[in-house]
């Protein structure tokens, strides 16, 4: 085919292929175990799947309605206002999207203008940027402490101009499985107050929490709750990353603006599926359970590493371990997780990716929502490294 040789102006010239896939196509060549991309190793409910072949057998095969099918915005009133005793009114205030990454995107340019400016804790999931940036933002980088990797309320305020249009908020918090705490939330909210700071709080893996941690969603508090945008994620919460179906909440003249860029985005996410999800939902343990499920996998990863040369850094929510492995060598974080993907055969994801400037702490993240005999295979030979 032949080349177009006009002049092109990318909106995104620093942005090349995603780690994720990068690290899991050398996974794939190498033959290795695969701890790098967030995505499980073992089957989802077999009622669920059930579920989604009872709706399409019914005939929900066509489009959804743009906000999603009532019944699962009905489900998801009754879960919030259940679980942290808030209520969004299910046909003004929430919205099912085609994934969490399309409701961030989505979100991100329902609000952000030219010239705005976004704030972005980091290390930082890789989308926020670029959807910043597509939409002619201007990103601010705000670091997390290592290695608790805890905000600095201190900074945060010193960062915020006239022309703060967002801040996004990440917890439990990927990559580094961090959580924020209610005293986090009201220092927060003191911060933003009076402010007319849209706030945008990526909570997908809010029922992954571990370690007897209370999750502490921002719809909890109001005066927070009323400029920000809620996100999470179905696929993250019942080990279906391949269907792609997430939500928004928020507060109904920031979901009008949100619907107004959502409709031409996707328009409706899978109907079949919203369906099977909407009755999944009305038992509470598939959702309640996770945590103890989850945390399980995490024992049993940081166990079996007991006797290796890595440093453990503590995670209590997702589904990732750090491991700090500066005992074993002084390589950048790209190097070392290339050579133990290739030598090896355990693929990891370099933390250093999640930031701007490649920030070096020597130190990888492996994803845990794996069979055990994965995990444990994956410890045995990192256990096994003594020297590089």
């Amino acid at each position: 085919m032949e080349l177009f040789n006009g002049t092109i102006k990318s909106k995104l010239p620093q942005t090349g292929t995603s780690v994720f896939a990068v690290m899991s196509q050398l996974a794939k060549d190498h033959s290795a175990i695969n701890l790098s991309q967030g995505f499980p190793d073992f089957p989802i409910s077999e009622e669920l799947i059930d579920l989604v072949h009872y709706y399409m057998r019914k005939g929900y095969n066509q489009y959804a309605p743009m906000p999603g099918v009532p019944e699962l915005r009905k489900a998801l009133s009754h879960l919030f206002k259940k679980q942290y005793g808030t209520h969004y009114d299910p046909d003004k205030e929430i919205n099912i999207t085609a994934g969490a990454t399309q409701a961030l995107f989505t979100a991100i340019s329902a609000f952000i203008r030219e010239g705005d400016e976004a704030i972005i804790f980091e290390p930082a999931y890789d989308s926020y940027a670029p959807a910043v940036l597509t939409n002619g933002g201007t990103v601010k980088y705000a670091s997390l402490k290592f290695p608790d990797f805890s905000i600095n309320w201190d900074e945060l305020p010193r960062m915020i101009t006239n022309r703060t249009r967002l801040i996004i908020i990440n917890s439990p918090h990927n990559p580094t499985g961090s959580t924020l705490s209610e005293d986090d939330l009201k220092r927060f909210e003191r911060i933003t107050k009076g402010t007319d700071i849209i706030v945008i709080s990526d909570e997908v893996y809010e029922h992954l929490i571990f370690d007897g941690i209370q999750h502490q969603s921002i719809c909890m508090y109001p005066e927070l709750a009323s400029r920000s945008l809620l996100i999470g994620s179905f696929g993250k919460t019942f080990h279906a990353t391949g269907w792609k179906t997430g939500f928004v909440l928020a507060p109904e003249n920031l979901m009008a603006e949100f619907r107004k860029v959502h409709q031409f985005v996707v328009f409706a996410a899978n109907t079949p599926i919203q369906m099977a999800i909407a009755n999944y939902l009305q038992n509470e343990d598939h959702y309640k359970n996770l945590a103890p499920f989850f945390q399980q996998k995490r024992d049993l990863f940081v166990k079996a590493l007991s006797k290796s040369a890595f440093k453990i850094l503590p995670t209590h929510g997702t589904y990732f371990q750090l491991l700090d492995y500066s005992n074993l060598t002084d390589m950048p974080e790209i190097e070392f997780a290339q050579w133990l993907t290739k030598e090896h055969k355990v693929a990891a994801i370099p933390v250093s990716s999640f930031y701007q400037r490649k920030e070096n702490h020597q130190v990888l993240r492996f994803c845990f929502a794996k069979t055990e005999e994965t995990l444990l295979e994956a410890a045995a030979i990192l256990s096994d490294i003594k020297s590089v």
